[in-house]
């Protein structure tokens, strides 16, 4: 016997995915399918889903963990990346620079752990305006296009045009499930479109306008909205949001998933929210800068003429040592 979740099976595909990023599944024992469900192996007490005690069937025993399959010196283990970023069937990988002579080596590894993968892909980082990935294919097929799913969506992506982040899956569901009938949301930062076509597939708002500045990004996002059969909803716009957000009706809700400087263009969607309307805001930050950010957020709202709160902060994930991603659901409550 041992520990397992109840998840609903169309999502259990993108929950089994987070947990195995955070080190949570129990990689010994099969996943079942029980009626409209999925029961999970995990290790643990996870938070939010119904834990139950099954004795599920043992797993296959291929390895799995990469980090088993390499040969590195001992004082390198330590630094083997214990998660790396699955977009589709892309594999993306950030390595200590004391690792790179082991990359191909690791690349390799990854593949034979998963199978399915068609590419091995190292991230040297942010470039340019667009700030999308500078990444060098080490293993498989020297292609960074591939299809991405995620809760019943599927997308074309190519990190190396576009800003994604897959580990967002969640969040985007999160944000999907709190929009209500009718409503008018933009998405300042739409990158492929990720938010919008998550939003459309889980809930029925009026509208959504997906602006972005980068052509690469709209170009591909238009081909998700005809994959997805969402023209009738998702307008793709070309161009700054500061500029586009002037043009657009009174909105519901507002995402600005741009986490090094979203909170630059906070006035900007302030003026185009309705009252009583939410933002979803994302940020990278140190962790100790998290609290003095928050009292930014209200004293320059105020100072514009706003006046918000501040009904939910999250703790997405990691970004360095001392940095996280956060989200931040801000409500404009009235004008000051």
């Amino acid at each position: 016997m041992g520990r397992c979740i109840k998840v609903p099976l169309k999502d259990g595909e993108n929950i089994r995915r987070k947990l195995k990023e955070d080190g949570l599944l129990d990689r010994t024992r099969s996943v079942v399918v029980e009626g409209d469900h999925l029961l999970i192996p995990v290790e643990g007490n996870i938070e939010g889903y119904e834990t139950l005690e099954r004795d599920l069937p043992p797993l296959n025993c291929r390895e799995t963990n990469y980090r088993r399959m390499v040969d590195v010196p001992g004082e390198l283990v330590g630094l083997l990346p214990t998660s790396y970023d699955l977009i589709g069937d892309l594999a993306v990988i950030k390595l200590d620079e004391r690792l790179l002579p082991y990359a191909e080596e690791l690349a390799e590894a990854i593949m034979k752990a998963n199978p399915r993968l068609r590419s091995v892909a190292l991230d040297h980082g942010v470039k340019g305006e667009m700030r999308v990935r500078d990444l060098e294919i080490l293993r498989g097929e020297n292609k960074t296009a591939t299809l991405h799913t995620e809760f019943g969506v599927t997308m074309e992506v190519d990190p190396s045009l576009v800003y994604f982040n897959p580990r967002l899956a969640n969040e985007r569901k999160r944000v999907a499930d709190m929009v209500l009938e009718g409503e008018l949301i933009a998405d300042m930062f739409a990158g492929v479109g990720p938010f919008p076509l998550v939003i459309c597939r889980h809930a029925r708002p009026r509208r959504i306008y997906a602006i972005d500045i980068n052509p690469e990004a709209v170009r591909i996002m238009e081909r998700n909205i005809r994959r997805n059969k969402f023209q009738e909803i998702i307008v793709p716009i070309l161009g700054d949001a500061r500029e586009e957000m002037r043009s657009l009706p009174p909105l519901d809700r507002i995402i600005m998933n741009l986490p090094q400087m979203a909170d630059e263009f906070l006035d900007s969607a302030l003026s185009a929210l309705k009252v009583g309307g939410v933002i979803h805001l994302y940020r990278i930050l140190e962790r100790d800068a998290l609290e003095g950010f928050q009292d930014s957020l209200v004293s320059r709202a105020a100072s514009w003429g706003f006046i918000i709160s501040l009904e939910t902060v999250r703790e997405l994930k990691t970004y360095s040592p001392t940095m996280s991603v956060y989200s931040f659901d801000v409500k404009l409550i009235a004008l000051g």
